[in-house]
Order: C-alpha cells, then sequence, then structure tokens
C-alpha cells in the first residue's frame, strides 16, 4: 500500500511528460520517457526521436546509426546530445535519418546521415553530433547570417523558416524546390519561387514539401496587373474568339501541351523525380475545333504493386492537368499557367455508366456534327496519341524499366451517347475575363461592349449562383477535381465546353432576350453582396486565417494535392485549400495533411492503410478526414502511414484519434505483408484519457508520440479549457455564417423582401459578424498554439488586445440592437422561410433555442445575441486563471482587472439588449406614420409619458401631449404632429414649487421655451433625473458603450449650462434650415461656432447671444459667378461691424471698417488686377456704402491718380489729379468731372489758370502761361494736349517790366484739400478706440483702461499662433500693459518716460496709437507713390506730415494731460546735464521744449522717408544736378591743390595723416587724406531720417574738424566763420553726398523751429551755405 502511495505521488503533477507507442489497438500501452525535465519539444524520425527540453538541452533516442560510439542498434535510453549543452535550443526536428535543431540566437545544428546533402555540409557522407549549418544571405553586401526561426527534416532534404519569415533549403531530389544545376545542393538557399511571401510554416515529407503562407493583400484597384495572353509555355494564345454568324465564342479552355519539361541539364533530378507512371496523354484541345460533349468513367487502376523508388505504388492517372515548364514569377501566371480545378463552376449534368457525376455543356449550335469520321476512329486515335505522348515522355533510364511494363490499358474515354443534354449557366467571372471582354470590343465590334454588362452580372452575387447550394458545390468541385485527375484528356474537353468561362454572345443588342435583361438588371438590383471585414492582422500573436498552401517534390502517391502524380520542381499552390483558414500543415513519408481554424483536417496522397482518415478517391486533391460529430481538431501528427489527431470532444480534456496501419505488435520494421490491417477512418486511442492533459502530438516512422501533463495544475487545466472554449465558439459561428448566412445571402429576392434600410443594416450586421467571427478564430489559433508552446498568461491575445475585442463586441451588439429595433428580424423570417422551409428546422437547430415552439423572429434574434454570451466565459475563465497565481503578481492583478472588464462589458450588452427589445416593443404600439419618420437604427428608448405623468403647461382642454425621450432626443407627439428636440441642444431645469405650488420642469430648447408639468415630485424627479442623464450622455457621444466601467459611475447630476452641440434652427427666419455647430449657452450660440445655411453661407467665428459678435469669417456662395464673398473681421449683433477685409467673388477687396453690415469709415477698395480691364485702388472716407470724404482713387489703366473729397461715390469739391505723363490739375470737381475754377500744370512748366467744363477740357476765361514767362489771357476752348481755340492777347514781359514776377506768383496748393482736412476718418477711428465719439472730449481714465483692453485682448488672440509675435514684439507688447503715470506736473524725466511709452506704443499694431501710425503710413505711401510721386505735391506732402504730428499730438496731450502745449517749456532739473548726454534729439540747453517733431518725428518720419525723399529729389533734380558736376570736378584736384582752391588757410593744413595705423606724411599729390574722419562722419547724414538727427551728423563733423586742427596747432583755438568755412567747404566736396540738395530743403522744412536760431541752426545755415556755394564755384 506504501509502495502505491509512493508511486502516486511521484506521478501527481507530472508535466510535459513524453509518451510513445505504435498502432491503435486496445492492448497497446503507451511508455514514457523517463527524462530529467519536462520535455518542451519531440520529433519522430523513421527509427529515432529527438527531444528538447526545458533549459534548451537535446536528447536523441531510437537508433542511431551514425553515432560511432553506440552499444546497441536499438537503445532506450534518451541520449544527451553534448555537441549542443553549451546553447540554449529552442526547436527541434527529425527526418528519416538526420536530426536538426535552432538556437535562440537563430542557428542551425545539424547531424545524422548526410549521403544527399540533407545536413547542409559538404564534403561528410555522415555527420554524428550536432554541427552548426552556415545559412547566409548571399544577395546581400556584405553577406550575413539568416536567423532561423525552425527546420523540418525529410528523407533527402532539409526546410527551414527565416525570421523574415523565407522559406530555404537543402539536399537532394525536387523536394527542395531549388533552382540548382547539380544536386545534392549542400549549401543552405532560399526558395526563391516563394520569395516575397509571408511564409508560416514548412513541413517535410520523405519526397515532397509543404509551405503555409499567408495571402498577400489584394493590389489596390487600378494597380492589377493584367492576365498573360500567351501560355507560358507554348506561346499559344490563352483567350479565343470566334466569331459566328449570330454570336461570338470567347473561350479561355487552352491546355498546354508541354506540362512540366525537364531542361538536358537536370539529367539527375529526372532520374530522382519523375514518378513510376506518367500520365498516358497530353492532349491538346484546339480552340479553333468544335468542342464536344461527352462522359467519362472513373479511372480503372491497377492493383497495388511492389514499391518503386522507395514508395508505394500509386493508383494510375487517366489524365492530367496542364503544368508549366518551370515555375512562372508570380502567381497571377501560375494560375494561367495550371489549371485550376477550383475555379469550374461544374453545373450537374447527365449521369455517367459509372455513376459518377460529369459536367459538360453545349456549344451555341449543338447540332453540328463531329469532323472525325465515327467514334471508333477518335478512340483509336486517342490511343496512338496516348501511346505516343508516353514513348516520348518516360526516360529509358534503369530507375525507370518497372514503370513502363507497369502502364495499364487506356479507360474508355468518351460515351457513345453525345447528345446528353447538360444544363448550362453563367459562372462567376475573374477579372481576366472582364479584361478579355474589354480588350475584344474593338475586334468584335460595339455589340460586344454593350453587352458586356449583361455578362459581368454574376460577379455581384456572390461566389455560389443563386440557384446553387454551397454543399452541392463544394461536392461539385471535389469531383470535378477528382475526374481531372483520373481520366484522360476529355475532361479538358468538357471543360473547354461552356460549363466553365465560356460565353456566347450575341451578335446585335437587339439580339439579347428583353426577359434576360430584365432579369439581369433585376438581380444587379436586389444583389446583396457580403462584404467580410478583415480583422487588421498587423499584430504577430494574432495568429493569421487568411493563408495559402504550397507543396513541391514528388508526387508519386498525389501528395502534392494538385489532383494528379506529377512531380512539381518549384512550389505551387493548392487552390482547393485557398479559403479554409488552414492554420498548420504536416508531411507523413507520401501523405500531406492541413489543419483549419475551424478544426478540420484535410488529408491528400497515399491512402493505402487508411492514413488520410476517409477513403474517397481519389486522393490527388485534398479531402476532409471523416470524423465524428463535435469532434474538433487542433494538433495532429504524419508518420510513415498513419496520422495522428489530437482533438477536443465532448468535455475539454484533450482525446487522441488514430488513422493508418496497424503496427503488429512486438515488431520494429513493419512491411505490408506483416501488417495487422489498417483503418477506414480515425478511430479513438482508448488510453488516451490515462495520459492526462495532452498539448501536442507528433508521428513520424511507425511511432507516435504525445506530451501531457498528468494531474495537471489548475491553470493548465483553465486554459485547456479557455481554448477549447474558443475552438467550439468559432465552429459555432462558422457554423452559422455557413449554414444559416450564407444560404440567405444567395436568395435572390433578399433585397427587396427587407427593404433598402433593412438590407443595409442586414450588411453591416454581417459585416461585424464575420468580422467577430475571425476574430475569435484568430484568438483559437493564437490559443491553441500557446498550449503548445509557451505558457506564460502575459502572451495570451484576450489580454494583449483586450480594446480589440470590446470594441468589436461592442460594435457587433450594437449592429444587432439596431436591426432588432427597425424590425429586422421579423423581415427576415419570410426569406428564412423561402430558404429552410416553412419549419425552418435548421434555424432551431443553430440557435440552440430552448423554448420549443417558439416565434422565429425570437429564434433569430436569439441566434444573433449568442456570441455576446462569449464574453461570461472569458470573464470566467480569466477570473479562474488569475486565482492560480499570488493574489499580489502582477499577472493575478491583470487577469482580474481584464476579467472584470469582460465581464462588466457582458453585463453592459445585456442591458444593451434589454434597451433595443423595449424599444422595439415600444414601436409596435406607437401610430403608424410618426414611427416612419422617428424609428432610427441607433434610437433607443428611456421613458415616455403615456400614463399621463407629463403634461404640457397651459395646454387646450381638449389637447394630447405625449413625451418620449430617446437616448438621442426629446419628441413631443400630438394628435397627428410630432416634435424632435435633439438632446444635445436642451436645458432643463426644476421649477420652484414654493411660490406655484405644481411639479414643474423648464425646458429651453434653442427657438423654443416651454414648462413641463409632472404628476408629482417623484415623478418630477425621475424625469428630470432621466432627462439630464440623456443629455449627458448624448453630450460624451457614444463612445462610452466600449467602456462601461465609467456609464454609470462619475456621471454629473447635471449637464453644463454651456456646452458644444450641433443644431438645425427650423423656425427663426434669419437661419431657417441653417446648422450651427460650436458653443452654447442657455439654449442661444455663444462663443465660437460654425452656422451653415442651407443656400450655401457660412459664418465661422464668435457668438454672443445667439447672434454674431466679434471677430469672424463669412462666406456668401455666388451663383452667376461661380465663385464666393468673403468677409473676414469684426461683427456686433449679428452685423459686420468694427475693421473687417471683404473679399467680393467680381475681384474687389475691400479692407477697413464697417457699419451694420456697410463699409463705413476708413477703407481700402482694390478693383480687379493689373492685367485685369478695369484695376484701380480707392483709400478714404466711405459712409453708408458709399465713398464720401477724402479720398484717394489711383486709375492704374488710365496712369491717373486724384486726391480730393467726394460725395455719394463721385468726386465732387476740391482736388488734385496727376498722371504718369506729369500732367498736374488742381481745382474744382464736380459729378465727377474737372468743372469750375482750376489749374493745369504739364511737365515743361506751360500752366493754364481758368474755367473748367469737362475732364482736361479748357471752356472760359483763363490765362495760359509759357515757360519761358510768356502769357496768353483770354478766353479758351478745347481739350488739353489736342489743340486750343483761344481769343486773347500774348503778352511777352520784357526785362524790366514791373510784372516780371507774374509767373512766380502762381502758388501751388490754394485749390487742393487743406491737410488739416484729410484723413479725418482715420483719426476718428483712434478716438473712438479710446471712448471719445468727439476729438478730445472724453475720460483720460476711460481711454487708458480701452487701450488695456485691447492689449490684453489682442494678446490672448495672438497667443494661440505664437508665430505671429516675435520675441520682442511680445516683451513689447508685456511693458505696455503697464499704464505709465499720467497725471500730474510733467517734469523732464517723466517727459523721457513718455517719450520712451510713445516709440513703444506706436511700434505696434495692438496699440491704438500704433493702429494709427500704421494706417497714417498706409494712406501716405498710397498718395505719394507711383503716380503720386510728383513734384508738385512736395508741398502738400510736408503739410500733411505736419498735419499728422499736430493731430496726433492732440491725441497724445489727451493721454497725457498735464503735458504742456506745443512749443510749451519743461524747466531744467538738477540732472540736466546727464539728461542732455542721454537725449541726442535736442541741443544742450538749460531748459526744454515741448514739441510734436521731438516726441513724434522719430517715430513717424522713418516710414514716410522713402516716398517723401523722392518727392525731394525731384524737385531739387536740376541744382543737384549742378551741385553733383561740380562736385565730380573739384573731387579731381589732390588735398593740397583743392584746399589753396578753396582759400584754407595753411596754418589749417593737415602736414601728416593715419591712415591704417601708419602716420603718413601728407605730399603734394596726396588724395582724400585730409579731414578723413570728419568726411566720413559728413557721409553719414544719408543713413538718417529725422531732421535732428542730421542736425546731430552735422554738429559731429564740426567736432571732428576742430580736433583735427586742435592736434595740428597744439593750442587752444576759436574759430571765425572766415577760417571755418573755407574748411567745411572742403570737407562737404570730399564727402560727395548725392542728394545735398534734398538733405537741406527735408531739413529746412521739418526741423523743429526752436532750434532755428541756436548752434545746430548756425551749423545747418553754414551747410546750406556750402551747397550754393559749389553750385556757384567759378572753377578757372
Amino acid at each position: 500500500m506504501d509502495k502505491q502511495k509512493s508511486s502516486e505521488e511521484e506521478s501527481s503533477g507530472e508535466r510535459a511528460v513524453l509518451h510513445t507507442w505504435r498502432g491503435y489497438s486496445c492492448s497497446v500501452t503507451p511508455e514514457k520517457v523517463l527524462l530529467p525535465r519536462p520535455v518542451v519539444q519531440a520529433a519522430l524520425g523513421a527509427r529515432h526521436a529527438v527531444l528538447l527540453v526545458e533549459g534548451g538541452q537535446v536528447y536523441s533516442l531510437g537508433e542511431l546509426p551514425w553515432k560511432q560510439n553506440q552499444a546497441a542498434p536499438g537503445a532506450a535510453e534518451p541520449v544527451l546530445e553534448a555537441g549542443l549543452s553549451e546553447q540554449h535550443v529552442v526547436s527541434v526536428a527529425a527526418g528519416t535519418s538526420h536530426s536538426g535543431a535552432v538556437t535562440e540566437e537563430g542557428a542551425v545544428h545539424m547531424w545524422g546521415d548526410n549521403t544527399h546533402g540533407q545536413c547542409g555540409l559538404p564534403g561528410l557522407p555522415v555527420v554524428p553530433n550536432p554541427t552548426p549549418v552556415a545559412v547566409v544571405d548571399g544577395e546581400s553586401a556584405p553577406t550575413k547570417p539568416v536567423r532561423i526561426l525552425e527546420v523540418d527534416c525529410g528523407e533527402r532534404h532539409t526546410l527551414a523558416l527565416s525570421a523574415r519569415h523565407e522559406a530555404w533549403s537543402w539536399g537532394s531530389g525536387c523536394q527542395p524546390g531549388l533552382l540548382a544545376s547539380a544536386f545534392p545542393a549542400w549549401k543552405p538557399r532560399r526558395v526563391e519561387h516563394l520569395a516575397g511571401r509571408h511564409v508560416l510554416q514548412v513541413a517535410c515529407g520523405a519526397s515532397h514539401s509543404l509551405a503555409l503562407v499567408r495571402c498577400p493583400p489584394p493590389p489596390p484597384t487600378g494597380q492589377r496587373r493584367p492576365h498573360a495572353d500567351k501560355c507560358g509555355q507554348c506561346n499559344q494564345s490563352v483567350y479565343t474568339m470566334t466569331d459566328k454568324e449570330d454570336h461570338v465564342i470567347i473561350s479561355d479552355s487552352h491546355s498546354c501541351p508541354l506540362g512540366v519539361e525537364l531542361e538536358e541539364g537536370d539529367a539527375r533530378l529526372a532520374a530522382e523525380c519523375v514518378p513510376c507512371r506518367e500520365p498516358l496523354s497530353h492532349m491538346k484541345s484546339s480552340p479553333s475545333q468544335p468542342i464536344l460533349c461527352a462522359h467519362s468513367h472513373a479511372a480503372k487502376t491497377s492493383p497495388p504493386s511492389a514499391p518503386s523508388l522507395g514508395g508505394p505504388s500509386a493508383p494510375e492517372p487517366q489524365g492530367q492537368a496542364h503544368y508549366s515548364k518551370k515555375a512562372p514569377e508570380d502567381p497571377e501566371e501560375s494560375r494561367t499557367a495550371d489549371g485550376d480545378p477550383c475555379e469550374a463552376a461544374a453545373e450537374p449534368g447527365g449521369p455517367g455508366t459509372d455513376g459518377t457525376k460529369t459536367s459538360g455543356g453545349v456549344t451555341g449550335t449543338a447540332a453540328k456534327a463531329s469532323p472525325y469520321p465515327d467514334e471508333q476512329a477518335l478512340k483509336d486515335y486517342l490511343k496512338r496519341l496516348s501511346d505516343q505522348t508516353l514513348s516520348e515522355q518516360v526516360p529509358k533510364g534503369p530507375s525507370t524499366t518497372q514503370c513502363v511494363q507497369a502502364v495499364v490499358e487506356p479507360a474508355e474515354v468518351f460515351n457513345s451517347d453525345l447528345t446528353t443534354p447538360v444544363a448550362q449557366s453563367v459562372t462567376p467571372m475573374g477579372s481576366a475575363l472582364n479584361n478579355l471582354v474589354v480588350s475584344c470590343a474593338s475586334a468584335v465590334g460595339e455589340r460586344v461592349a454593350s453587352t458586356y454588362e449583361a455578362l459581368s452580372l454574376r460577379k455581384v452575387i456572390g461566389y455560389w449562383g443563386p440557384s446553387e447550394r454551397p454543399e452541392e458545390r463544394v461536392r461539385e468541385e471535389e469531383c470535378h477535381q477528382g475526374k481531372k485527375s483520373s481520366s484522360l484528356g476529355d475532361i479538358r474537353e468538357e471543360e473547354a465546353d461552356g460549363v466553365n468561362r465560356r460565353l456566347s454572345l450575341p451578335g446585335l443588342l437587339s439580339q439579347v432576350s428583353p426577359r434576360l435583361l430584365r432579369g439581369a438588371s433585376r438581380q444587379r438590383v436586389q444583389a446583396l453582396t457580403l462584404t467580410a471585414t478583415t480583422v487588421s492582422e498587423s499584430d504577430a500573436r494574432l495568429a493569421s486565417l487568411q493563408t495559402e498552401v504550397w507543396s513541391w517534390g514528388r508526387g508519386q502517391e498525389g501528395q502534392l494535392g494538385h489532383g494528379d502524380l506529377l512531380p512539381r520542381l518549384q512550389p505551387l499552390c493548392i487552390k482547393s485549400l485557398s479559403g479554409k483558414e488552414v492554420i498548420r500543415v504536416a508531411a507523413g513519408s507520401l501523405h500531406s495533411l492541413a489543419l483549419t481554424a475551424q478544426s478540420q483536417v484535410y488529408s491528400w496522397g497515399s491512402n493505402r492503410f487508411g492514413q488520410l482518415g476517409h477513403m474517397e478517391s481519389p486522393s490527388t486533391i485534398p479531402r476532409m478526414a471523416k470524423m465524428s460529430e463535435g469532434i474538433r481538431v487542433w494538433d495532429m501528427g504524419a508518420g510513415q502511414t498513419h496520422t495522428l489527431l489530437l482533438a477536443d470532444g465532448d468535455c475539454f480534456q484533450p482525446i487522441l484519434y488514430y488513422s493508418g496501419e496497424q503496427a503488429k505488435e512486438g515488431s520494429v520494421d513493419v512491411t505490408q505483408e506483416q501488417s495487422g490491417g489498417y483503418t477506414q477512418q480515425p478511430v479513438l486511442l482508448p488510453f488516451c484519457m490515462k495520459l492526462g492533459y495532452v498539448s501536442s502530438v507528433c508521428a513520424g516512422g511507425n511511432s507516435c508520440a504525445a506530451l501531457a501533463d498528468r494531474n495537471a495544475s489548475v491553470s493548465v487545466v483553465v486554459l485547456h479549457e479557455l481554448a477549447a472554449a474558443e475552438r467550439r465558439q468559432y465552429c459555432r459561428l462558422s457554423s452559422v455564417m455557413k449554414t444559416l448566412l450564407q444560404p440567405l445571402l444567395n436568395l435572390d429576392s433578399l433585397s427587396s423582401t427587407l427593404g433598402p434600410p433593412c438590407t443595409g443594416l442586414l450588411q453591416n450586421l454581417i459585416g461585424r459578424f464575420s468580422r467577430l467571427s475571425q476574430l475569435t478564430g484568430q484568438n483559437s489559433a493564437s490559443l491553441t498554439s500557446f498550449l503548445r508552446r509557451s505558457r506564460d498568461v502575459r502572451g495570451l491575445v484576450i489580454l494583449d488586445n483586450e480594446q480589440l475585442f470590446l470594441d468589436t463586441y461592442s460594435e457587433y451588439c450594437s449592429a444587432v440592437g439596431n436591426m432588432l429595433v427597425m424590425g429586422g428580424f421579423h423581415a427576415l423570417v419570410k426569406p428564412c422561410q423561402e430558404v429552410f422551409g416553412k419549419g425552418a428546422e435548421l434555424v432551431h437547430r443553430v440557435a440552440e433555442f430552448p423554448e420549443e415552439g417558439a416565434a422565429l423572429t425570437d429564434v433569430l434574434t436569439h441566434v444573433f445575441y449568442l456570441p455576446i454570451r462569449h464574453l461570461h466565459e472569458y470573464g470566467r475563465l480569466l477570473l479562474k486563471l488569475a486565482l492560480c497565481h499570488d493574489v499580489s503578481s502582477v499577472e493575478h492583478q491583470k487577469l482580474q482587472e481584464v476579467s472584470s472588464r469582460y465581464e462588466s462589458l457582458g453585463l453592459h450588452l445585456k442591458r444593451k439588449r434589454m434597451e433595443a427589445e423595449h424599444t422595439q416593443h415600444f414601436w409596435k404600439n406607437f401610430p403608424g406614420k410618426m414611427t416612419d419618420s422617428l424609428r432610427k437604427p441607433s434610437r433607443r428608448l428611456l421613458c415616455e409619458s403615456s400614463n399621463k405623468t407629463l403634461t404640457l403647461q397651459n395646454a387646450g382642454r381638449f389637447s394630447v401631449n405625449w413625451f418620449i425621450l430617446f437616448n438621442d432626443a426629446l419628441v413631443h407627439a400630438q394628435f397627428s404632429t410630432h416634435h424632435v428636440f435633439p438632446l444635445a441642444t436642451l436645458w432643463v431645469e426644476p421649477m420652484s414649487e414654493e411660490n406655484t405650488g405644481l411639479c414643474g420642469l423648464k425646458v429651453t430648447s434653442p427657438e423654443e421655451s416651454f414648462t413641463l408639468l409632472a404628476s408629482s415630485p417623484l415623478e418630477k424627479a425621475k424625469w428630470l433625473r432621466a432627462i439630464n442623464q440623456a443629455v449627458e450622455q448624448a453630450l460624451i457621444g457614444p463612445v462610452s458603450d466600449t467602456a462601461p466601467l465609467n456609464s454609470g459611475a462619475g456621471m454629473r447630476a447635471d449637464p453644463p449650462i454651456s456646452r458644444t452641440a450641433s443644431y438645425i434652427f427650423y423656425k427663426d427666419s434669419r437661419l431657417k434650415e441653417a446648422t450651427y455647430e460650436g458653443r452654447w449657452v442657455s439654449g442661444k450660440p455663444h462663443g465660437r461656432g460654425v452656422l451653415k445655411w442651407s443656400d450655401g453661407r457660412t459664418y465661422t467665428g464668435a457668438f454672443k447671444n445667439g447672434l454674431e459678435d466679434g471677430f469672424g469669417d463669412y462666406i456668401v456662395p455666388n451663383k452667376s459667378l461661380n465663385k464666393c464673398d468673403h468677409y473676414q473681421g469684426h461683427w456686433k449683433e449679428g452685423k459686420m461691424h468694427g475693421l473687417g477685409t471683404f473679399r467680393y467673388s467680381t475681384g474687389e477687396v475691400y479692407e477697413g471698417s464697417f457699419q451694420e453690415n456697410a463699409r463705413h469709415g476708413h477703407g481700402m477698395m482694390r478693383s480687379g488686377k493689373l492685367n485685369s480691364s478695369s484695376p484701380s485702388v480707392f483709400i478714404g472716407q466711405w459712409l453708408h456704402d458709399k465713398r464720401t470724404g477724402y479720398g484717394i482713387f489711383d486709375d492704374i489703366t488710365r496712369g491717373e491718380k486724384y486726391m480730393g473729397l467726394w460725395q455719394d461715390d463721385q468726386k465732387q469739391g476740391n482736388g488734385v489729379i496727376v498722371t504718369q505723363f506729369g500732367l498736374y490739375y488742381e481745382g474744382n470737381f464736380s459729378g465727377n468731372k474737372m468743372m469750375g475754377t482750376g489749374v493745369l500744370l504739364s511737365e515743361d512748366d506751360t500752366t493754364f489758370e481758368g474755367e473748367f467744363s469737362e475732364d482736361w477740357t479748357l471752356s472760359g476765361k483763363g490765362t495760359l502761361t509759357m515757360p519761358n514767362g510768356d502769357y496768353i489771357e483770354g478766353s479758351f476752348s478745347g481739350v488739353w494736349g489736342t489743340g486750343l481755340k483761344i481769343s486773347g492777347s500774348y503778352c511777352k514781359p520784357n526785362l524790366y517790366d514791373s510784372d516780371k514776377e507774374k509767373r512766380h506768383t502762381l502758388k501751388l496748393g490754394q485749390l487742393a484739400v487743406p491737410s488739416e482736412e484729410k484723413w479725418k476718418a482715420v483719426f476718428e477711428e483712434c478716438w473712438r478706440s479710446l471712448g471719445c465719439d468727439v476729438a478730445g472730449q472724453g475720460e483720460t481714465s476711460t481711454a487708458w483702461d480701452r487701450i488695456a483692453i485691447a492689449l490684453t485682448t489682442n494678446r490672448r488672440q495672438h497667443r494661440d499662433s505664437p508665430e505671429v509675435l516675435s520675441r520682442s514684439h511680445n516683451k513689447t507688447l508685456e511693458s505696455l500693459e503697464f499704464i505709465p503715470q499720467h497725471m500730474g506736473p510733467v517734469t523732464l524725466e517723466k517727459y523721457d518716460t513718455i517719450h520712451r511709452y510713445l516709440t513703444k506704443a506706436c511700434d505696434t499694431p495692438l496699440h491704438p496709437l500704433g493702429r494709427l501710425v500704421e494706417a497714417l503710413v498706409a494712406v501716405y505711401r498710397m498718395t505719394y507713390v507711383g503716380v503720386g510721386a510728383n513734384r508738385r505735391l512736395l508741398q502738400q506732402a510736408v503739410n500733411e506730415i505736419k498735419s499728422y504730428l499736430s493731430r496726433t499730438f492732440q491725441i497724445v496731450r489727451f493721454l497725457f494731460p498735464d503735458l504742456p502745449e506745443e512749443g510749451g517749456i519743461l524747466p531744467s532739473n538738477d540732472r540736466k546735464e546727464s539728461d542732455s548726454s542721454e537725449s541726442q534729439l535736442e541741443s544742450p540747453k538749460p531748459a526744454r521744449v515741448v514739441s510734436s517733431c521731438a516726441l513724434l518725428l522719430c517715430v513717424l518720419l522713418p516710414r514716410l522717408y522713402p516716398p517723401l525723399f523722392t518727392l525731394y529729389a525731384l524737385d531739387k533734380e536740376k541744382e543737384d544736378d549742378v551741385y553733383w558736376e561740380c562736385v565730380l570736378r573739384l573731387n579731381k584736384q589732390p588735398d593740397h591743390a583743392l584746399l589753396a582752391f578753396l582759400g584754407v588757410q595753411r596754418k589749417f593744413w593737415p602736414v601728416g595723416v593715419v591712415l591704417h595705423g601708419q602716420e603718413q606724411q601728407v605730399l603734394s599729390s596726396t588724395k582724400d587724406a585730409c579731414f578723413a574722419s570728419a568726411v566720413e562722419t559728413l557721409q553719414q547724414i544719408s543713413t538718417t531720417f529725422t531732421p535732428s538727427d542730421k542736425l546731430q551728423v552735422i554738429q559731429l563733423t564740426f567736432e571732428e574738424i576742430t580736433q583735427e586742427v586742435l592736434s595740428l596747432l597744439k593750442q587752444d583755438f576759436l574759430w571765425s566763420m572766415d577760417d571755418l568755412f573755407p574748411v567745411f567747404l572742403y570737407v562737404v566736396l570730399r564727402a560727395r553726398i548725392r542728394n545735398l540738395g534734398s538733405e537741406v530743403s527735408l531739413i529746412e522744412d521739418l526741423m523743429d523751429p526752436c532750434v532755428q536760431h541756436g548752434e545746430h541752426g548756425i551749423m545747418f545755415t553754414t551747410l546750406k551755405a556750402c551747397y550754393y556755394q559749389i553750385q556757384h564755384e567759378k572753377i578757372t
């Protein structure tokens, strides 16, 4: 007893123990392999095994003939592979007689038999110990080692999967798939034909290879490669077109006669790869020959004979598909080159003679006779052709002598009955045929193109035609495939004959049957295509379900799965497994297995011992293994003649199934004669439950192995339960899709029965169902792989991707709820009864509905809500798993947290379901008319007042008021009308019960406000809470569906008063049908928002109390011009008010002031562009949208500029016109014309003073003065410049005439607008911004408040776009926000503070003064630039600046009331000297004079300097030219000569000068050396702007001259003007100032009057005298 107990303790908790056995009889007992550590992976070879244990160590077991020191041939004890002891191995593999291992670093180690290069080590026939194999990428430079993930071993070759998911191989035969000229291929190479594809797994059979590949994503639309129109082998056309009298036959039934050819260099490869029996014929069907309808017998096969080439014999193939000579470059070509059995959409045909289903077709002219004399002749011809092909193709080598003898007689090819009718249908066409039809349009004519649409109709229906059932279709395909591989070439004939991808096109559109066209158009409208939404497969942990299986190598037993026995040198896709969601492949010696995500096993290849798990034939294509219902396979192994399957049964403990040969007990080497029988289908192994929880299985040779956890821990059991539940769920979802949804979708009348709304909802529901199903399948595959290898719970997909799962379930539940609410399941009842019969028992069976006799609507609802229950399964199992871990561990916390999220989502979705059912019940009882308009898929009922719990205050006696609260709106329904109030724009507040005694709720919406009365305080509280919660939820949005944990908690009692929402107005006349989206406060738009009218108008900007107020953008479309008016600026109370820019659709642009939607105040209007018909610019004053007041009009086309007064958009009053030709007019205007007294001057100074009647038209008395002083007085008429009529007297004054000054008495500007009258609107705007309606009348404190507000507001607006403000600008604004001391007496110190403040204020347009300066600069430049640069305007330009100064000074004095007026004196203080030294603006004086020039000119003049100085230069042009000529002549003289000429006393002549730091003697030839520093100083006068700065330069020049003379005389010295003038004249000449006359005039006009008589005044007079002296200098 004690012994037994101890043994139980030893066995308890055995983890990852390996059990091995042979066969499947009841007496078989698995042997336990004893190892020091748990086994991670096992691999079985023919007679040995390789085992990987925890810690990365590797053991070998069995017969190891390559080991030199092995004692006995069948060692039972595992042997540690010492060569790998220092490596951490992660994966192992075993072939027939060699082994492989992959380390953590991705390195490959091989050992065992290397005769055929299968170990990848050249020169060694045997590799006794694990040896590294270099897998190197030779294409990269420099070459890099390739990291390998796993290897698999066959008989003579090895495959490896790299970390970049590429396949690599080495060894002999065609199974490595290498483009090699000689074998064995010792060096590992990439399998080029799979390059660029994502390989997921590789598997090796004895002489063939398999690869599981992720499907490539479909190419983007428009980038699909056109299909090849020539065969890659025989270069014949793939598509043929036969134009008959009444129709066109298009066929792609090309059959390549070449098949697979071997090149001469591949002699050795051919000897290895050619199968024992070649197909009897390569039949070629010519497209030009008529195609015969025929039926074939099933293949007759020979009895099993002795194995050849190391494998059992195969059934005789009687026909073949056509195969390419070499592997095509891409899958498109491979599909063209290799006939695709799956694509043949065969219809059920007449019965064959042996009962096999056949397919055939009839052409449009079925009555045509065969061109052959009789059928017997045809049979003889085919027999001869077969024999000849066979003799040509079978190489006469020693290895194939058996093959030739074993050929059996060909089967009977054609049935005698050629007239059996066969159903013909248009089949789904790929893009290749569509491309073909388009390309053929030119050849066949317009009729093909016109009927093309009718041909393409079926592609919108789905894969299966509406009349076909999927099950029949699958059977049809499989049968058709089987026939292709087991009959002669007649299958190729049948395939070409109309049934598949063959069309008869009518010759003319009129010949198309109207019924066909009607039916075609009806199908197109009604068709409902299933568009399965794919889940992103970017996460590596989510297993890929979109996969393909590729095979290559020898196919003598059909183990390649292509429906024939041919070898493949290159990988080829097994088309029948595409779309089957294969997740794992396995290869036995001569058979292959594929496991799908639906837990089904497909098998193909040798089936002599029943190893395929079914007894169907042919076995050359994949067929499903026959498993009992409810058995779900999730792992498999393939041995020499058997298959081992690991599956789920009724409980979640895994069970084992065996299929194949029964091993005779006690025998190690089993041959066919010794065999103890075989299975017809997989049988359950009776001992499997004793093993415990099996996590993986493998098979090899005649052995089986299973890794199991016995007396497993709870966590292992839970993981098995979780994986089994997920597999069961996926199978259930797939079953619903296949048996219920797919047949429904194939129903033609589905769309018309459901109607458009439900059709869209069903489409969405099926898309969500498909997405959920795919995610479940991916998780199921990931869990299976998780059980097989790693078991770290942190790698669970449902933990890492929890949000993806939660979102997918939430979206799915929402789709089901929407369908339910809209009555979609009720509408589905009729289609279900059409498809599944009146009782629809299948639907009841799929639904697993507990209640008998339930309504079909309820059953359908139950079916679609069924998947959501799975969330509780997740929550339960994850919580169970969490309890297996320590409470403080991270795993426990994570599992518990995620478990609660799944559980709470499950509860949340349950509530959502109840809401949907409640809503659907409500719609049943709601009045019908309102239901149609109010019923929406996402709308759910919250509460309603049908029991009079809520009424309208002051409602009529007989009125009916019904209030219904939905999740998105409050509906007020009356007799036949209703109104919907969106919740996002609903404000509800309780009314006080103290005064009224009523339980009232005040409801406010954007356009209505009303009071609701509740029947009791309790009802009032209930409705208030319900509405507020609904409003809050509506404002949060539907995001909360995926976050159920927060949906109840954290909700505020009241939704916010201020909120962001969207609303469409329906009542307000101004806003009717307009949509507002933005901020709201208590039912009114308030804050930022966007308002869009139905006519296209849009306003984006600020709102206040429901009206546009603040800054905004307004766009108004102009339909006639197809452009938009665009206003950008300020608004007030819903109207344009303040500064703004209006871009008109006509191209005009207005920038300036608005008032009540009209241009009002100062503004600028630009019309057109320079190349348009009438470009012009107006800047000036506007009144109620019209030009009124002073303004400048620049007519760019005519080259004229008007500067004067306007009234009602017309020139009216005094004004000036200048033209680009130099004409100048000043005078009176009336009605847009020169009318009245005026003065006209031409460029040459010809002047007319007198009367005008039109533009440039003289009419009346006047005086015409010539440039030389002659003048004519009298009456004038005519247009200036075209000839004048004169009646008057001509006068020529003589030299001594008393009237000699007459022509100089003309003073311009008297008839122009005075400077003080100009730009009044600009100054008025500045005053208004300071709070003064009239200039100077207002409160100073108010003005400063306004300034502070303006600065703060502007700064806040610019804070969001910091790139607008530079750092220095920001600092300026910060300093301006401090209001300077503006009250109290002004001292010199305070005066300087004011000066600094004004300088900063005028620097930023955000300050009212800065904006004023900016506007003045703009108008000044507009006036005096371009055509306005006329010398006669100089005096007006100077006066205008003076006017600016005086009017701005008035504003400054308003801001600083204690500042003395113009010319006032500030008393001096003790700091006068320091003050004067700091300020360089004024000459040092004991007291300072206050002037506008000193305060403001330094700010204003630099900005106005260019146009002003240009006017001075034009005015002084003649004098400056004379001066400059003299300067140039005199500067040719050397210094001494020039000093002597100018009369400078010799004692002032410099003797030596310092040049470049060295003192040099002044010689007679020295030039430009004397007084050089003074000359340089004076030259700086051109770089300064203001008169005070220029005077400062003159003063410094005098000081420099004085310094140089003092250093020369070395004693004190006082200048006399006689001494100073010649020296200064010398400096002026040497300074070479080009426009000195302009500089002198500017200083004279604008210098501060207070300095005219001081030291600066004297110095300036000296400079002026020098200028005149140089002009009149006589050079002798």
